[in-house]
């Protein structure tokens, strides 16, 4: 019980560090899981799901005043209600994706090769985009236009692929729709909510008879793990990449992913 309880703690670091950078958080899971043995098996499968919620109430706790607003005001406010009309635009692709070719890319595309020539590749593209003299000319997330709502939700449906990262191909997308890089990083975050929250409540109803009150217990402790570190996180995150662009992230993808080929060629 105590080792998964560090295993628990361990993963909820993981996810809380990495669900909203642009490094792929269910890659570096994945890596976890293959490299270091942490979360094997179906109930570490659906806790690394689990978890994420934790990471999605960091963003409602940091943002609850605006979202707070917004939920008041979309019945009244023109503004108000295309925002969520937006988020709901740029989250039905995903839906749609996901039940056609959900079962598809489990099965095949959740291996760790996948993942490492990800890592590189979607940091190759973040290199290329922070490189890029983009003009922005979208300053507010929840004001978008509707049609770059949806291309961002286009984008996101990359991410179902382990190791693209979800936020990255959202801000990557936003970036060269126009946005400025904390507006795009911020509606990366605003989009997770309901993403995020469908995926948890869809893997905790499959997965709903093994969980035990000591599995539970578990994947509490990896929840709030993953809460506490998400707040420091998104907090530093959006500072720092306003000031500095996505350069580090991107080094960060393509040094694990080849680290994680050379590994995977030496078959350890």
């Amino acid at each position: 019980m105590m080792t998964d309880m560090l295993r628990a703690v361990i993963l909820g670091i993981i996810e809380g560090v990495t669900e909203f950078l642009p490094v792929s958080s269910t890659g570096h899971l994945l890596l976890a899981e293959r490299f270091f043995g942490l979360g094997e098996g179906a109930f570490w499968d659906s806790f690394t799901v689990l978890i994420q919620l934790g990471a999605i109430l960091a963003i409602v706790g940091l943002y609850f005043t605006k979202l707070w607003r917004v939920a008041l005001g979309m019945f009244s406010n023109a503004d108000d209600r295309r925002f969520v009309i937006g988020v709901l635009v740029a989250f039905l692709p995903a839906v749609i994706v996901g039940l056609i070719a959900g079962k598809y890319i489990k099965t095949v595309l959740f291996n760790p090769w996948v993942v490492c020539f990800s890592l590189i590749v979607g940091g190759a593209i973040l290199l290329w985009v922070d490189q890029l003299e983009l003009k922005p000319r979208e300053h507010d997330a929840t004001r978008y236009p509707l049609l770059m709502y949806l291309w961002i939700g286009i984008a996101q449906c990359f991410a179902m692929i382990p190791g693209v990262s979800r936020s990255g191909a959202s801000i990557v997308a936003a970036m060269l729709l126009g946005s400025d890089k904390r507006a795009a990083a911020e509606f990366s975050f605003f989009l997770a909510i309901p993403t995020m929250i469908g995926a948890f409540a869809y893997d905790f109803y499959k997965n709903r008879a093994e969980m035990t009150t000591d599995n539970l217990l578990i994947v509490a402790i990896g929840f709030v793990v993953s809460l506490i570190t998400a707040v420091i996180v998104v907090k530093t995150f959006l500072s720092y990449v306003t000031r500095h662009g996505f350069t580090l992230f991107a080094w960060w993808r393509v040094i694990v992913g080849t680290l994680g080929l050379i590994a995977l060629a030496l078959g350890m």
